[in-house]
């Protein structure tokens, strides 16, 4: 059976767009740049902070990048003592996907000090078998997340499958050679998903167990 599911955090999981647009935004300004639109700045997310704000701001020089991205850091993690809220259905859902033996897994944008900040906020330590930040191997869209999570849990890519919110995640998919399903409500609007041949494009988190199910069912005819 398919047995690897990987999922995205941000927007795909989790409900935190909007504090992080809002903290990009005060990073701007701390940092004397004006503040980018809030739905450029939602565009960007998905891709590693150094890579997103270098793409949000071309042309500045490193050292504003970086103490930008501290500055973000510092923002965030205020904001975020209060973990933002699951999409509906996510938490159900994933405990479903566990009870039936899938691997779960993220393949993040976010940092390793901030995803472990928020999985211990939640109490969810222990329950993902496996993850990748994006300041510990290569960022979204290159395939680096995908590739070390399958040699890890020794799966090959036709039993695995991507779950995000953004055309990063699903390229990495594409270059990685595994399956893929969209979800709708976040960052990236569907049109720009669908060019990647996702299994399907969901509106609600809850339907992924369906979708990987038939998906198993297709590749083993069973």
């Amino acid at each position: 059976m398919a047995k690897l599911l990987v999922f995205d955090w941000d927007g795909t999981l989790c409900d935190s767009l909007s504090r992080i647009v809002t903290c990009i935004c005060l990073a701007a300004e701390e940092t004397g740049l004006p503040a980018p639109h809030h739905d450029a700045a939602r565009d960007i997310v998905g891709l590693g902070l150094v890579d997103a704000l270098e793409t949000l701001f071309p042309g500045i020089d490193r050292e504003h990048i970086l103490t930008m991205r501290d500055s973000y850091s510092r923002h965030f993690a205020e904001q975020d003592r209060e973990p933002s809220p699951f999409f509906d259905g996510v938490m159900e859902t994933l405990e479903l996907l566990h009870e039936q033996g899938y691997v779960l897994t993220v393949a993040t944008g976010k940092s390793r000090r901030g995803l472990d900040r928020v999985l211990k906020a939640r109490g969810l330590n222990d329950f993902f078998h496996g993850s990748r930040c994006a300041d510990e191997t290569a960022g979204k869209p290159d395939p680096k997340m995908l590739l070390e999570l399958m040699s890890e849990f020794q799966t090959p890519p036709e039993q695995t499958i991507m779950v995000g919110d953004t055309e990063f995640d699903l390229a990495m998919a594409v270059s990685a050679g595994v399956p893929r399903i969209a979800v709708s409500y976040g960052a990236h609007h569907p049109d720009r998903l669908q060019k990647y041949q996702p299994l399907a494009c969901i509106d609600q988190f809850s339907l992924i167990d369906d979708v990987v199910n038939i998906y198993k069912k297709q590749i083993y005819k069973i």
